[in-house]
């Protein structure tokens, strides 16, 4: 059956009556939303169509995600009853110690999203690797909820990189985008092991280029041990073996015991109310509570008779974004660390008040010790069923680190952490670090309405909080509330798009605001969405990417 993909008008003539239709996959890579499509129309449910579109994102995007990664998934399956999160963050090894970078300390990102030491060894190489939480994760969630059996699920991630992937032009793009913000540029990633050269590099030295065909038979054949073994093999076993030898060949922090212990955690999402709909994401170290904080901040405004993008609308959302980062970077971190004050960030008196402050036109201040990361994916999947999967998974700042023979590249988290001890987000040993990760869902009267993720580092929250206030404010439709301007505000300045209008920015400026103008037309997450409508469901994949949304 062949595939068809979601025009820019949502529908289809031949779609299904059924409210969800076979069901309808939203990925920011082609191969892996033909992979979860496949996955439904072999007899898989949404558990299965993601995990299988999120390991092919790991081939065909090899530097967003993949099994060396982290993230955090949604799960809503209500034939079964479940609903529930599963968090796959990154630990710092055993060997962490607080103090360790703390004399090498340069200073801060101005997005807030890493701190920058000297010789970036916090930000690239063996040193900037936490324990991966990925694949277990994977193996976890559709060995528990999926149908499929497990070998199926991984077989065309394998076949992507065994028989290759023309290489895309986001892709391509990101590759060349040169260094952000002092962090290490990606083609140094790509560069920083003989493993590195021999894939993305001719031999003699060049980058490949967009359309070149880029295999990968080692990560072929490291999967194919995967399918057969499950996540024991790379936790306990001969692959977890490889990954330790090289470890302490050069100088990592990452041990066999560090992924023997690692574990997952599992446990209901975070709940908030806007506007009459239920709106649920996930808990700390992840990104809802800055989502859900948002919700409750802007609910205090009459976002709609602002005008979407006017002036006000833009200084009101903004100044809430930046309350939001302000109390995140304050009191928010791994809760085994840390005693997240969540009732009380969420509370309406808290949210109330912040919503005053603004209205009255205080700013709020982000501190910053001087100075987005895009290395990040989304999968959104729903069924015919009404069984929905949002997930956000991610390999941070990809370390550039790549064991000789497995073909993967490992995460880079540890140059999220706080270099100065005795702060929420310092260094510690298993510790997780805040990512701003939000992989969201809305419940109207009960029933699926929306569900919504999105990568870009900081920007994460930013991008999904704006377009639920699209979708819901403004009653946009899921296409046009995923591709409408957006804006950004994680310090004291206002990051804008191409797209705002300068008529718009030029009253910030004169009101006194630090507004900087990014280049692109699409910018602050990349944000994935599915909408259940009247007539069936409805998916988009944001335009600064290269993914789609299909229909199974």
């Amino acid at each position: 059956m062949p595939l068809h993909p979601v025009g820019n008008d949502g529908q289809m003539s031949d779609f299904s009556s059924s409210r969800y239709g076979n069901g309808m996959v939203a990925a920011a890579q082609p191969e892996a939303v033909e992979a979860g499509v496949e996955a439904l129309r072999g007899g898989g449910n949404a558990v299965d169509a993601a995990i299988a579109c999120g390991l092919v994102a790991g081939v065909v995007d090899p530097q967003m995600c993949g099994i060396a990664g982290f993230g955090n998934a949604q799960l809503y399956l209500p034939g079964h009853g479940i609903h529930t999160c599963v968090d796959f963050h990154g630990t710092s090894p055993a060997a962490t110690q607080p103090d360790q970078w703390e004399h090498l300390l340069v200073g801060e990102t101005r997005d807030g999203f890493g701190f920058l030491v000297e010789g970036n060894v916090n930000d690239v190489g063996y040193q900037s690797i936490t324990t991966p939480g990925s694949l277990l994760a994977y193996y976890e969630a559709q060995t528990r909820y999926g149908r499929l059996p497990w070998a199926d699920v991984v077989a065309p991630a394998i076949e992507w990189a065994e028989t290759g992937f023309p290489i895309r032009p986001a892709l391509y793009n990101w590759w060349q985008d040169g260094a952000k913000m002092g962090r290490v540029d990606t083609v140094e990633r790509l560069r920083h092991t003989p493993a590195g050269r021999r894939i993305y590099f001719h031999e003699d030295g060049t980058l490949r280029r967009v359309g070149e065909l880029l295999k990968n038979p080692d990560l072929a054949e490291t999967l194919r041990r995967i399918a057969e073994g499950g996540a024991d093999v790379f936790y306990t076993g001969e692959i977890a073996d490889e990954i330790a030898a090289d470890m302490v060949a050069n100088n990592g922090l990452l041990c066999a015991e560090d992924l023997a212990n690692y574990r997952t955690v599992w446990g209901a999402p975070l709940h908030t109310t806007y506007r009459g709909r239920e709106v649920t994401t996930n808990q700390p170290p992840g990104g809802g509570v800055m989502v859900a904080q948002l919700m409750g901040i802007l609910g205090n405004s009459d976002l709609a008779a602002l005008g979407h993008n006017s002036v006000e609308y833009i200084r009101i959302v903004a100044e809430a974004m930046k309350c939001a980062t302000a109390d995140k970077d304050a009191h928010v971190g791994d809760p085994e660390f840390v005693d997240v004050p969540l009732e009380w960030l969420l509370s309406n008196e808290h949210t109330a008040e912040l919503a005053e402050r603004i209205q009255r036109g205080e700013r709020a201040d982000v501190a910053r010790m001087a100075g987005e990361s895009p290395d990040t994916t989304h999968v959104c999947v729903v069924d015919s069923d009404g069984n929905a999967v949002t997930m956000t998974h991610s390999l941070g700042m990809p370390s550039g680190v790549i064991t000789d023979g497995l073909g993967f590249m490992y995460n880079g988290c540890m140059g999220v952490f706080e270099p100065r001890p005795g702060r929420t987000g310092s260094l510690a040993p298993g510790k997780q670090r805040f990512s701003s990760l939000c992989p969201t869902m809305v419940f109207r009267d009960g029933e699926l309405d929306l569900i919504v993720g999105a990568p870009g580092g900081t920007q994460i929250a930013m991008g999904v909080t704006q377009v639920l206030l699209n979708a819901i404010d403004f009653e946009m439709p899921i296409l046009d509330a995923v591709i409408a301007p957006r804006f950004s505000a994680t310090s004291n300045a206002i990051d804008v798009c191409n797209r705002i209008p300068r008529s718009v920015t030029a009253e910030l400026m004169a009101d006194g605001y630090d507004v900087i103008r990014w280049p692109g037309s699409y910018a602050f997450g990349l944000v994935h969405g599915i909408a259940v409508t009247p007539n069936g469901l409805s998916g988009a994949a944001d335009p600064g990417g290269d993914g789609m949304a299909m229909r199974a």
